[in-house]
């Protein structure tokens, strides 16, 4: 997995400088709903103005291979309930910033106990714009927690290839036991 800085929604690596980062590639949500520490700007200097309908740059959406969502625990999150992840993207306000932003997706409630360190939690290609909605210039992605966690970080990227693998309930890749040898 290849990962980009400005196609990275936590951490600093991006250009934040606080709320709720944790680290240089992770943030820590706690409680409530709270946006990602990073918000994309798609725009590209030299085409014309995103007010005007133009200037974000094309994600590839449809494409084979297209980019993906990638949302992956980095430590493991307790004392909370729930977690939901929510994509939203806005168009330009004709002022270089975000206008209203529309929600793309919105993952299920992930509950307390499968927030383990190693967990996807997100499968899904980078969405296409809902019927409607004026081509997102800016994508920004939400934490919705119920309850409050008092540890737990996430790592959320816009990748071309996510570490899909499936994981064993043991712990390990595609299911097999440490030390198991498949014969061929």
């Amino acid at each position: 997995m290849i990962l980009d800085g400005l196609l990275t929604f936590t951490g600093t690596s991006n250009g934040a400088t606080g709320g709720i980062t944790a680290g240089a590639q992770t943030d820590a949500p706690t409680t409530g709903t709270q946006a990602a520490s990073n918000i994309i700007d798609l725009g590209v200097s030299g085409l014309p103005s995103s007010a005007n309908g133009g200037g974000a740059r094309d994600l590839g959406v449809g494409d084979d291979p297209s980019l993906k969502f990638s949302a992956m625990v980095i430590a493991a999150f307790t004392a909370g309930t729930s977690l939901q992840l929510q994509l939203q993207g806005a168009p330009d306000n004709g002022s270089g910033a975000p206008g209203s932003y529309t929600t793309m997706w919105t993952s299920a409630a992930i509950a307390e106990a499968s927030l383990v360190a190693g967990a996807q939690l997100a499968n899904i290609d980078v969405p296409r714009v809902v019927f409607g909605q004026a081509l997102p210039r800016f994508l920004k992605l939400n934490f919705i927690s119920v309850g409050t966690h008092s540890t737990g970080t996430i790592e959320c990227n816009i990748v071309l290839d996510r570490d899909d693998q499936i994981m064993g309930t043991g712990g390990a890749y595609s299911g097999y036991p440490a030390g198991l040898t498949v014969s061929n």
